[in-house]
């Protein structure tokens, strides 16, 4: 990711946006809009997904710019006249950007950023915010699904080697340590971003050395602040684990015993070795160290060798987390909401034979509904943006397809919080993003919030994601007002 890349992503964008952007210039319409950038399904069959990947949206939106380079290559299609072009050469985003804070618990049809601009500005940012969101959305919601899975043990984002590309591993990697990775293997992930590096050698350490116990002895004198040994290079119970044992012994008769120590696992049946290697080291008198498994794991397979008691306190995830294997796509849109006409925004609506693939109009909030007992999370509620609620008053939701489903709120037992937060405003950035393990931890706390129904694997308990009754009549008043013009046209 050199510097050039990093300064100037303008032209990471889709061709089309940029002609729709000429033909906006050519009839002279720059009007306000309001775009929604939102998901539709939740990944993996999961309750919820975490929101990501802002941070690049706000460097991206910072430096947005086309210098004479793009200007000579866009020349070079035969596709824009001069005069388009001479306007993008003093192109800057002017607009207002509103977004849900990374490490947000987020579900399906909510605004995950919103982007209120001129349209031809509004357009051209489409593509990147829809890639860096759900690049990044898509692993952090992986990985807080493998921390559901170790429960109170660490996770280790191990995939760089298995990533598609430099920038994929590196940005993928932030997204891990968010969704609950205590660290990576990139150390240049762990450089740009403030998390921890972490990792131990690989076999070719071993292979190295005349023996096994000489690689393992002379690793653990290198490094007695965090000796960790792989012990599965030729056979696990015969020789890696009690090779690591003599020199965990060794160590500890000269005084001079690692402040943390451990072996790890990479191949074989984890549940059976590491229950057998557990019972080696604590007969030994090493009840401290800890096993470290790895070997393709994901959420579904550590799950099961918790349910099979296996040894295991931290967890090495590659290739299964770094490119979500099982659902490799996180399929957030970017759609329009409304148009401003004499100072006001007309709402817009999206039609389709499928109800989900139905957009919400108009210029919209989310507030979220948490239970004022236990601070659980109930549901998420959409409203237009002049709507306010009163916690002191009662709240009905109801589902906004099966409106027969209904759920009243007392006053007083309900706390509501609202999502989007103002992160640019007239073109200027007015949001800090905060340090990556900051973001980790405030994740987390989101986690907390669910209850764990909605956190299992397979099958959570769904969160509803309701209309107020004012975003509901105003979305179905084009719908109907949609119907009436298409009967109108075919003589009905």
């Amino acid at each position: 990711m050199n510097k050039e890349y990093k300064d100037n992503l303008t032209l990471l964008t889709d061709f089309y946006e940029l002609t729709m952007m000429q033909g906006y210039f050519k009839n002279n319409s720059n009007e306000r809009v309001i775009f929604d950038a939102f998901y539709r399904v939740n990944p993996f069959g999961n309750g919820y997904a975490i929101a990501a990947g802002l941070d690049l949206v706000i460097e991206y939106i910072r430096n947005l710019h086309f210098d004479e380079e793009d200007i000579d290559y866009l020349r070079s299609t035969r596709v824009f006249d001069e005069d388009f072009l001479d306007y993008l050469k003093n192109f800057r985003f002017s607009g207002d950007i509103w977004a849900v804070p990374e490490g947000t618990v987020v579900f399906p049809m909510e605004p995950l950023v919103k982007v209120i601009a001129p349209i031809m500005e509004a357009q051209l940012v489409e593509t990147a915010i829809l890639n860096f969101i759900n690049h990044q959305s898509l692993i952090a919601t992986k990985a807080a699904r493998v921390k559901t899975a170790v429960g109170n043990d660490a996770v280790m984002e191990f995939g760089l080697r298995r990533a598609q590309g430099a920038d994929v591993g590196t940005l993928g990697a932030r997204a891990a340590v968010i969704g609950g990775c205590a660290g990576t293997s990139n150390v240049l992930c762990a450089k740009k971003y403030g998390v921890p590096a972490l990792g131990t050698h690989a076999h070719s350490w071993i292979m190295s050395f005349d023996s096994e116990y000489e690689a393992f002895e002379t690793y653990a004198r290198l490094y007695p602040d965090n000796a960790t040994l792989l012990v599965d290079t030729y056979d696990t119970l015969k020789s890696g684990v009690p090779n690591a044992i003599k020199v965990f012994t060794k160590l500890r008769e000269e005084g001079k015993m690692p402040k943390k120590y451990g072996i790890r696992l990479d191949s074989g049946d984890l549940a059976y070795l590491s229950k057998q290697a557990r019972k080696m080291l604590d007969e030994d008198g090493f009840p401290q160290a800890s096993i470290c498994a790895s070997s393709d794991l994901d959420e579904y397979l550590i799950d099961s060798l918790k349910t099979q008691k296996a040894a295991i306190d931290t967890w090495g995830v590659g290739t299964n987390l770094i490119t979500a294997r099982d659902c490799p796509a996180f399929g957030g849109v970017y759609k329009l909401a409304a148009v401003e006409k004499d100072g006001q925004f007309i709402p817009k609506i999206k039609l389709s034979e499928n109800v989900w693939k139905i957009t919400n109009p108009g210029n919209k909030k989310i507030y979220r509904v948490y239970d004022a007992n236990t601070g659980k999370l109930r549901a998420d509620l959409i409203a237009l943006e002049h709507e306010k609620f009163d916690e002191d008053k009662p709240l009905m939701l109801f589902d906004p397809i099966s409106t027969w489903k209904k759920t009243y709120l007392a006053p007083g037992t309900y706390k509501l919080r609202e999502l989007l937060v103002p992160v640019f405003l007239k073109g200027e950035c007015v949001y800090r993003s905060p340090q990556v393990m900051q973001i980790r931890e405030y994740c987390a706390g989101e986690l907390d919030t669910l209850w764990e129904e909605s956190r299992r694997l397979v099958n959570p308990h769904k969160i509803y994601v309701d209309l107020s009754n004012e975003l509901w009549h105003l979305k179905n008043q084009l719908l109907d007002r949609h119907n009436y013009a298409q009967n109108e046209m075919s003589g009905n």
